[in-house]
């Protein structure tokens, strides 16, 4: 195993590529050697370089973990399907949809595992949100609204819907059932403090049942808070990423429409909304690393050949919504709508 970019995110997959049983991490490689040896530290016997070639000819080599800026994913990545390893990528993909297209068909072409870090889907919480959604047990998916907003980096290169958006933008995908996808977007988007790309967005998309997700970022928000509530037919699913007590709650409690052969005549139609009050129940959650899970799930996808759950193709259905939100905003947030031949419109 070799990780490439020793920056924000490569030493949280240092870490876990070294206590993982699947792996044996031999290469840290880095533009900045010197950064790439504080992170292995004076006793490590990963190698230290910032050659990425040399590290793309050890034949001991079979996978790499890129965590580079996502202007360098199609470069890195392509050198490495070409040397034939396995890759897995940070979020996003690639810098735009085209360039993801054209990882995932190199990936396709050469038979190598091609993964997404899509870290929260690895958490036990969405985890838990994905058996109970496609299970059918909160009935029809009616709405999502997530939240993710905090006093953030502002971002040199990218505006807040790419830096922050793709978090939740990766968990709907996950959790959607079979069939669900996303049909439209709209965008809107402010820049309050001048930095020359959006810092508040809020994205809007519709679904092909005709239920409907929101998402809200910002990085300006002197709080922070990650809530996402997923409302069914049946139940309702809050998720409070900071409480440390009740992560998820599941809320017996809703609206209850009469069905047409139960209407009678006009004088009841009044009568058809019911709310019904019943239990809220917080499941008990194995904690784990989500890190460690999605560690386990790209040496599983090499082993068997079988794509990982958050692969390729599933990071080309995040940038794809992200150009269409990015083609919304600047449309002073019309909707834009995702053709089924890939595109946009």
């Amino acid at each position: 195993m070799a990780v490439v970019g020793a920056g924000y995110w490569g030493p949280n997959l240092v870490r876990n590529f070294q206590s993982s049983p699947d792996f044996r991490l031999a290469w840290l490689c880095d533009l900045d050697v010197a950064r790439a040896k504080k992170v292995l530290g004076g006793y490590s016997t990963v190698q230290p370089t910032d050659d990425l070639a040399l590290v793309l000819a050890d034949e001991n080599v079979a996978a790499v973990a890129i965590a580079t800026p996502a202007g360098t994913h199609l470069d890195v990545a392509m050198q490495a399907l070409a040397a034939g390893k396995h890759v897995l990528v940070e979020k996003p993909l690639a810098a735009t949809y085209a360039e993801g297209v054209e990882l995932v068909a190199e990936a396709e072409r050469r038979g190598l595992i091609l993964m997404c870090d899509h870290t929260f889907c690895y958490t036990p919480v969405v985890t838990r949100i994905r058996e109970l959604v496609h299970s059918g047990e909160i009935g029809d998916l009616q709405f999502l609204d997530s939240v993710r907003i905090n006093l953030g980096l502002v971002q040199r290169d990218i505006d807040v819907l790419w830096d922050l958006a793709p978090h939740d933008l990766s968990i709907l995908d996950f959790i959607l059932p079979a069939g669900v996808e996303v049909v439209s977007v709209s965008a809107h988007g402010t820049d309050p403090i001048g930095a020359g790309r959006a810092c508040i967005g809020y994205l809007t998309l519709q679904l092909s049942t005709g239920a409907i997700a929101h998402v809200h970022v910002n990085w300006l928000s002197p709080i922070k808070v990650r809530t996402t509530i997923i409302g069914g037919s049946k139940r309702t699913l809050v998720w409070d990423d900071l409480s440390p007590t009740t992560r998820l709650a599941i809320y017996d409690r809703g609206v209850d429409v009469a069905a047409p052969e139960e209407l009678g005549d006009e004088a009841r139609r009044n009568l058809l909304v019911s709310y019904r009050s019943g239990d809220m129940v917080a499941p008990a959650l194995l904690e784990r690393e989500a890190l460690s899970t999605m560690v386990a799930q790209y040496a599983a996808a090499i082993r068997t050949g079988t794509p990982p759950l958050t692969d390729g193709r599933a990071g080309l259905r995040v940038l794809r919504i992200l150009e269409a939100a990015s083609a919304s905003l600047r449309a002073g947030g019309v909707a834009v709508r995702l053709d089924t031949d890939g595109g946009i419109s």
